[in-house]
């Protein structure tokens, strides 16, 4: 034990407001433990009666072992236990137990050898004395010796009384029974480590919660995701398992080898402008640096382990930790970092298990790095006098909208929110399979796209809107040019792009943006107006945006689709927040043809929530002052709480529809037949429907996808346009037979 303490090197280090106790072990051959070894204990209450404030601990060796504050708390009260003991004159004056007395020893061996190394044996020793020094009073008729044995009796007392009322004590004094001196096992109950590789610096409770309810069990990518229930939480438990928690103690060593000769390159900012050349470039390097570093440890590594541990080390060196981890998961929607980071646990918004707590706290040090690879990524600042920062974070299999904060918006220093984006876009079919929208409700917007109509998504946050939009870009024929209008990509616009469309993004400066070289958002639509006859979308509509996007929506509703999103609950809210909020002429708030509204639909008990596209409102012309009281908005579906289903109101049904009727003006073999044209819209319900079912039948989701889609798409455009050819109409009964013909050789063939 003298060992330990003389050789140790340890450290009080500051973490947010939090002081950290690091003791380095890696010098010595045992796991430092708590729980296990009496001699870590016993040198670490040494180190907290020298550093009572601290409020972790962590131990180094090939891996980190941090204990919490309420762990570091049970040993704070042995350490102040001890501290009274030794400074009271009582227990550790030989004279007071009289010459020759074996008392003072036990004593001795008590106080000195047992408490901080066993406080749990001291008090079970204790309480045995005290019985045995009873029934040595009881015979004892020496008044002298019962006289010192009484005082002895009294020392006793008092070491197992304070010990009783101690918390750690407490949890235990039930299962003491049969308890002989040295046996730990009641430790490993009240020490539990968050145990991470020395190249992590994110805490992750590795074990699962014993009292913890499985609800789910599945693997993301290389990782183990596991959701629990815990009693007494309204929040379920998301608890992860990466790889790197799975490698073993040689690979961790090689990988903190490489990561420390990494960590003396640090990329230049102008590497930042492209992150996944970068990350390529990285990997590369650190493929070779371990393949270099394991022949040189004489470690047998295949060309899968290399790769596996390169993987790693390109997410811990230019990378976002286990964040990216997270977000690799496809059924994560939000993750949220609260300030002061490091002191509470990642959140996440899960699509099945709604709000959760995961079982990862990351580090300072780790979101301060964050913050500087956002910084130049984006090109934007985060400072004091900048402390909002928009950015996108782009890696393979993802892609995120970020989110984050910095003093003085936020006095507790940097916070993130990450809002994920599929790589790939989500489709009208993909809706219908998870019941956002109905078939018939997907077929009217197929319809309204086509017809290029003005279209506005509207709902609260996480209600979809983003995605929402996204799909409906997939519905645009590839005929059509696109143009985006960002100030955060969010939008799948590579991925459309690489399916063949004719796309150019054009990203401006966020709505808090100051300063800059970027574009403003108003410059940046009305520069698309000048740029060819194009679709429009607009990522979100946010500030003085908006008047612009109204002057692109009077000239593009005339030639193609123009959407976008904008918070709102409701058509009114949209309308509300577009005039009076954004200052839009309400005459010019009249370009909206189409609003869509998709907003969370909460269970009764308020633990679940779905998305659903709530409403599909049409907006009218004859109004002057206020739509909703002068029947400007007209709801064509809505949707239905009790059946979980977006369904048509009479208005649609019977054809009372001036901006349908609008597009089918447009069309010859349309014009003035309302039949045909909800004959048409139905006919786009039935395709979607049969492509959601038979991909469901074949348990092949794959064709639920954007690349599949668009391709369902062009054929059911080309076989209308050979239909109308060969029979010089539409008939909807031929067109869906030789759409199935074609869908069931296309399944064939992929």
């Amino acid at each position: 034990m003298d060992a330990i303490q003389k050789e140790v090197k340890w450290e009080i280090i500051r973490e947010g407001m939090e002081d950290v106790l690091r003791i380095n072990y890696s010098d010595f051959p045992f796991p430092p433990s708590i729980e296990d070894n009496k001699l870590c204990m016993v040198d670490t209450v040494d180190k907290l009666i020298q550093a009572p404030r601290v409020a972790r601990i962590i131990f180094t060796q090939v891996k980190h072992y941090q204990y919490d504050n309420e762990q570091v708390d049970l040993l704070r009260e042995i350490a102040n236990l001890y501290t009274y003991f030794t400074k009271q004159k009582k227990f550790l004056d030989p004279y007071l137990y009289g010459v020759g007395s074996s008392n003072y020893g036990v004593i001795q061996y008590l106080l000195l050898n047992l408490l901080k190394g066993d406080p749990i044996g001291c008090f079970v020793e204790t309480k045995r004395l005290i019985r045995e020094v009873n029934l040595v009073l009881a015979l004892q008729k020496n008044e002298e010796i019962k006289k010192t044995n009484l005082f002895y009796l009294g020392v006793l007392e008092e070491i197992h009384d304070r010990l009783e009322k101690s918390v750690l004590i407490s949890r235990v004094k039930d299962e003491l029974d049969g308890l002989t001196i040295g046996n730990r096992y009641l430790y490993s109950r009240l020490f539990r480590p968050l145990i991470t590789p020395n190249f992590i610096l994110t805490r992750l409770m590795s074990q699962p919660p014993l009292d913890g309810e499985e609800l789910d069990a599945y693997t993301a990518g290389d990782s183990e995701i596991m959701i629990f229930r815990l009693p007494g939480e309204v929040k379920s438990l998301y608890h992860l398992n990466p790889p790197e928690f799975k490698i073993s103690e040689d690979k961790q060593e090689l990988l903190f080898l490489a990561r420390t000769v990494l960590s003396e390159h640090k990329p230049e900012a102008e590497e930042f402008i492209d992150p996944q050349r970068m990350r390529q470039n990285f990997f590369n390097i650190g493929r070779d640096l371990l393949t270099e570093l394991a022949q040189r440890k004489g470690m047998d590594l295949t060309y899968d382990e290399i790769t596996e541990l390169t993987d790693i080390l390109v997410r811990y060196t230019v990378g976002f930790g286990l964040v990216e981890v997270l977000l690799n998961d496809e059924k994560v929607q939000d993750v949220t970092i609260n300030g002061p980071i490091g002191q509470t646990p990642i959140f996440l918004v899960h699509q099945d298990f709604g709000e959760c707590v995961t079982n990862i706290i990351p580090s300072l040090d780790e979101a301060e790095s964050w913050a500087t690879k956002f910084r130049a990524i984006s090109g934007r600042p985060l400072d004091e006098a900048h402390p909002v920062l928009d950015t996108e974070l782009i890696v393979p299999g993802f892609r995120s909208r970020v989110a984050a904060i910095s003093r003085p918006l936020n006095p507790y220093g940097l916070a993130y929110a990450f809002r994920r984006h599929r790589d790939k876009p989500w489709t009208l079919p993909l809706f219908i399979h998870n019941k956002m929208i109905s078939p018939l409700g997907a077929g009217l917007l197929s319809f309204l796209v086509d017809g290029s109509r003005s279209l506005l998504v509207a709902g609260t946050r996480s209600s979809g809107k983003s995605s929402l939009l996204g799909s409906l870009m997939v519905e645009i024929m590839r005929t059509h040019r696109i143009i985006t209008v960002e100030d955060t990509l969010e939008l799948a616009t590579d991925s459309l792009r690489q399916l063949g469309y004719n796309l150019q993004a054009m990203k401006v400066r966020a709505a808090l943006g100051i300063g800059g070289a970027e574009v403003t958002a108003d410059e940046g639509i009305r520069t698309s107006l000048r740029m060819g006859d194009s679709a429009l979308i607009v990522g979100e509509i946010r500030s003085k945006e908006a008047l612009a996007l109204y002057e692109a929506m009077r000239v593009g509703a005339l030639a193609n689709v123009v959407a976008g999103t904008i918070h709102g609950d409701s058509p009114y809210g949209v309308f509300d927040r577009v005039v009076n909020d954004l200052g839009v002429p309400r005459t010019s708030f009249k370009a909206t043809d189409i609003i869509i509204v998709a907003n969370p639909v909460r269970s009764a008990d308020g633990l679940q929530s779905v998305r659903r596209v709530v409403s599909i409102t049409e907006v009218r012309k004859h109004w002057e002052e206020d739509p909703l009281r002068e029947g400007g908005f007209v709801d064509l579906m809505k949707y239905n709480a009790k059946t979980d289903v977006l369904e048509p109101t009479d208005a649609l049904i019977n054809g009372d529809s001036e901006i349908i009727k609008a597009v089918a003006g447009s069309v010859k073999e349309w014009a003035g037949k309302w039949d045909v044209v909800w004959e048409n819209i139905q006919l786009r319900a039935q395709l979607k429907s049969l492509l959601v079912e038979k991909a469901v039948a074949s348990k092949r989701l794959d064709l639920l996808e954007a690349s599949f889609v668009v391709k369902a798409n062009d054929a059911f455009h080309i076989i209308s346009r050979k239909t109308q050819e060969e029979l010089g109409e539409q008939d909807n009964k031929r067109i869906l037979f030789d759409w199935d013909e074609w869908l069931r050789k296309e399944m064939k063939k992929s």
